[in-house]
């Protein structure tokens, strides 16, 4: 059950660096991110799927020396757009009329409403937009990864611009978001494991309006 499995997960600090993930199992965790809903359906973020070593090694004083994303086996980045430009929303929209089999153009007036909304908010604010489906989309794959017993870490301690920089995403139209670190939590070593799970009383953060 979802909630059991939730209840096992943590934010792992400490990882077993001899333990490597099958990748049709996180490839699990990458499409249940993909199901994710999105505002409008726009999916307005990719995923990165980082398991060479060396790379994680260069991504380690970017990640303000978290060991997590040396030691994981795999380390899943979710990097937002940095604006919604004509030729996104127009490859959203031409992609959705070819899968549900519309006639082409079916959609341009939703899609021109979007545009015009879109266009009328910053640069800043369309990005931010942008990593808010993101985050949707992190919140599915932390879930599945429970479900999975896949030990997790979300991550936001890193520097953005350094990491888009490594990873060569400001050349893609790509902002790092977030990152889930995934592995097997090292029993001998994570000093969080043996704690218990600190989380408020659904008491005091619901209210019910009747």
């Amino acid at each position: 059950m979802l909630l059991d499995n939730l209840k096992w997960r943590y934010a792992t600090k400490r990882y077993n660096s001899n333990v490597k993930l099958a990748d049709s199992e996180v490839f699990k965790v990458v499409e249940a991110a993909r199901m994710a809903p999105t505002s409008s359906g726009l999916q307005p973020f990719e995923m990165i799927l980082v398991k060479n070593q060396e790379v994680k090694e260069k991504m380690l004083p970017i990640a303000m020396n978290q060991t997590q994303v040396r030691d994981c086996s795999h380390v899943l980045i979710f990097a937002a757009w940095d604006s919604y430009t004509d030729k996104r929303l127009d490859a959203v929209f031409d992609n959705m009329e070819a899968i549900r089999s519309l006639e082409k153009g079916a959609m341009d007036d939703y899609k021109n409403s979007l545009k015009a909304n879109f266009g009328k908010l910053s640069i800043h604010a369309q990005f931010e937009h942008a990593a808010r489906q993101a985050y949707i989309a992190f919140g599915m794959a932390i879930a599945a990864a429970a479900e999975l017993r896949i030990d997790s870490s979300p991550m936001e301690g890193f520097h953005n611009d350094q990491l888009d920089e490594l990873l060569g995403l400001n050349k893609r139209g790509l902002k790092s978001v977030t990152i889930l670190a995934m592995g097997e939590r090292d029993t001998e070593n994570d000093w969080l494991m043996p704690l218990e799970k600190v989380r408020f009383s659904t008491e005091s953060i619901l209210t019910i309006i009747e």
